[in-house]
């Protein structure tokens, strides 16, 4: 049932609605000629009412609306009953200046009659697009900057490491100097200190600009390099690596790589202080949920009273391990026999699944 009693109820509802409407709107007639519009467009466009009615669109404000391109665009909405949405063009208004703006376009036909209207409304994007293009100026910005730090962290990181090579090569020199048995004893602890942030700061300059580092692939590569350049040929050991699949963020990973350096230095160096037949060391990361377990076991002769003082429940290497343990909110326990020796660092309550042999 038809709610208005007459087309006049239905045209005043019309206008109200094209009134109402906050963003310039404007209706035309087959011919492209204004019928209506809203205050807004008179407003925005600064164009006169009362020179604006029954005038075509393209003649209105001295033809700057005969735009080809909108005129083209047009010409597909009416015969071929299209949409326009987000037609993009740009304006200079008397008021604002130079604007862009995003033209949606409909054709209403009604039934029996071979007459039309098209509306027209109009969204001001200016300040979104201006918006838009400082970002992107500012993100090629923020890149430009950001290459220039990399580079400069590049240097720093090559500057260390070969700073790393040369304190570790003046404390051979001069372990091997000193008569002194305690001194040499200190020089060679310091060498090996340096030697394990040598060999955790080479890794990390391999992944500059990852922030989640792969355990696995990191563990192995590290025991790679202490392997080839502390186990001796006279003196054989295997390192071996097992790792759950897991990432942790650089910063951790720095601390976690110190560990097992540290550990797996202690390991070559005390374990098996005479060759023997299938040495070994074993390095385990196994996670469970947020908890994980670290493990450095070795099969050689385990703590005796002529090497517990170098082994990792007294001295520096403790303290070092300890600290580094408790930046990863992690504890150390540490079970030695004549089987071997077993170092672990495990954070929270974590359960191993693995047997509890080297």
């Amino acid at each position: 049932m038809n709610q208005f009693e007459n087309s006049q109820d239905a045209q005043t509802l019309a206008l109200a609605i094209v009134q109402t409407i906050p963003e310039p709107f404007v209706v035309l007639d087959d011919r492209f000629r204004v019928i209506a519009a809203n205050e807004a467009f008179y407003r925005t466009f600064d164009i006169d009412p009362a020179q604006s009615h029954g005038i075509t669109l393209y003649n209105l404000d001295d033809k700057q609306w005969d735009i080809p391109v909108l005129r083209d665009l047009l010409k597909t909405v009416i015969p071929q009953h299209q949409t326009i949405t987000d037609f993009e063009f740009e304006r200079d208004l008397p008021r604002l200046g130079r604007r862009t703006m995003l033209l949606s376009a409909r054709t209403v036909r009604y039934a029996g009659s071979e007459r039309s209207n098209t509306l027209l409304a109009f969204w001001d994007v200016t300040e979104a697009r201006q918006a838009q293009t400082q970002k992107q100026v500012l993100l090629e910005h923020t890149e430009r900057l950001l290459q220039q730090q990399r580079i400069l962290f590049q240097e720093m990181q090559h500057r260390v490491a070969n700073s790393l090579q040369i304190i570790a090569s003046i404390l051979m020199l001069k372990a091997r100097a000193v008569t002194s048995q305690e001194t040499r004893h200190h020089l060679e602890d310091a060498h090996q200190r340096v030697m394990s942030v040598a060999a955790v700061q080479n890794y990390l300059h391999l992944t500059d600009g990852i922030d989640q580092i792969e355990v696995g692939a990191y563990l192995r590569k590290l025991c790679t390099g202490l392997a080839a350049s502390i186990v001796l040929e006279s003196n054989p050991v295997t390192i071996d690596v097992t790792a759950d699949e897991s990432s942790i963020p650089s910063a951790s990973a720095v601390s976690l790589g110190l560990i097992v350096t540290e550990l797996v230095i202690n390991a070559i160096k005390y374990a098996f202080p005479d060759p023997k037949t299938q040495a070994r060391i074993l390095v385990s990361y196994e996670v469970q949920g947020e908890d994980w377990k670290l493990v450095v076991s070795d099969n050689g002769i385990g703590r005796s009273e002529t090497n517990a003082a170098q082994e990792p429940g007294a001295g520096l290497g403790t303290l070092i391990i300890k600290a580094l343990a408790e930046q990863l909110d992690a504890r150390m326990a540490i079970v030695s026999s004549e089987a071997g020796m077993k170092v672990a660092i495990t954070r929270a309550t974590f359960t191993s699944r693995l047997p509890n042999t080297a």
